[in-house]
């Protein structure tokens, strides 16, 4: 494998044009499950911190940006040279979803940028620090080697929450399958093993690089993120997630100490 971003510059040098590669953070104020969540303190650095780093330090990234309605964020953001666009307040709450503040934001910043052409958009959550430049920068290196996907984006493997587990509590009070067993497949090959079904991949929300077709071509996209289009590679990761519950944090933990330290050399 090529070194990280050798690809995209004989890219650039062969094309003899600028490839724009932005990144697109999100956040709002407000949090109710976990209150406060993006400026929680793992290891003294809150949890926002992270993802912004993340985009810091991958080099390809021209320009970076956070949607978001909440002060601290934007003061956190500017601090580390990232742009704020203000959302707006029918974005901000509990029934807005990822896909129209991503593509609000993906609208601002092509009119802030007009002339130039965004090839890479690198999606970012707030309350999702399990991302690092490193990750980045292979999605990205991914996407310019192979100009058919539509994203690279980060997955980890949770065999344990396999949609054959799943279960949804019926009119009568007992659980039921949520997904009736012979959607998949023989399930004489099942059973209580949580391998027996193959591995499961989740997408963690660590990271989506995405090609901005896939932003503006939304609807087209394979459900329930839209925003990853259709041809989605996984880049791998033991362990990721977005924070939501405090029960989180020690998971939170254990990645920085797996993965986090490499960020501050």
């Amino acid at each position: 494998m090529l070194v990280m971003g050798v690809i995209l510059e004989i890219l650039k040098l062969i094309n003899k044009e600028k490839i724009m590669i932005v990144s697109l953070l999100t956040g709002r104020k407000g949090s109710k499950g976990f209150r406060n969540k993006h400026f929680y303190k793992i290891f003294g650095k809150e949890i926002s911190y992270y993802p912004i780093r993340a985009a810091r330090k991958c080099k390809s990234i021209d320009k970076r940006y956070i949607s978001t309605d909440d002060e601290n964020l934007m003061k956190m953001a500017e601090e580390n040279n990232t742009e704020v666009i203000k959302r707006p307040a029918y974005l901000c709450s509990d029934n807005a979803l990822s896909e129209d503040v991503f593509t609000h934001g993906y609208n601002i910043i092509q009119e802030r940028n007009k002339g130039e052409d965004i090839e890479i958009v690198v999606l970012l959550m707030c309350n999702a620090m399990c991302v690092t430049s490193h990750m980045i920068q292979e999605g990205i290196d991914i996407l310019a080697a192979n100009l058919s996907y539509d994203s690279a984006v980060t997955v980890s493997k949770y065999n344990m929450w396999s949609p054959i587990r799943a279960r949804q509590i019926d009119e009568n009070g007992f659980l039921q399958p949520i997904i009736p067993f012979k959607m998949f497949g023989n399930v004489k090959t099942f059973n209580c093993d949580r391998d027996s079904q193959g591995d499961v991949w989740f997408a963690d929300m660590g990271a989506s690089i995405v090609r901005s077709h896939c932003i503006e071509n939304m609807r087209k996209g394979l459900l329930p993120q839209k925003w990853m289009g259709n041809r989605i590679f996984p880049l791998k990761q033991n362990i990721g997630f977005d924070i939501d519950y405090e029960w989180q944090i020690s998971q939170a933990e254990q990645w920085l100490k797996l993965y986090g330290e490499d960020e501050d050399k």
